[in-house]
């Protein structure tokens, strides 16, 4: 049974996009990571955070990712990468 949203409840949801090759037990681990990190640097609950992993093929990574969500998102960006676009 599903839990109950209400105003002001705290609903992390983490979307990690990158390029496709990892395992299934990679996706997992990175998940349960990013999840227990975030809901203790939050204050919430583990049953708070949803986390997604979009799987994008290299070639379209700077099309895809790189130009909308980093480049042409820079004022929400909190890590920067170390890579600009050739």
């Amino acid at each position: 049974m599903f839990g109950t949203i209400n105003e002001g409840d705290e609903m992390p949801h983490i979307v990690v996009k990158m390029v496709a090759g990892r395992s299934e037990e990679q996706k997992q681990k990175l998940a349960g990571a990013l999840a227990d990190t975030l809901a203790r640097v939050l204050g919430c609950g583990d049953d708070a955070v949803s986390v997604s992993v979009e799987d994008i093929a290299a070639s379209d990574w700077f099309t895809k990712v790189y130009d909308p969500e980093i480049a042409g998102r820079a004022d929400t960006l909190y890590k920067k990468p170390g890579y600009s676009r050739p």
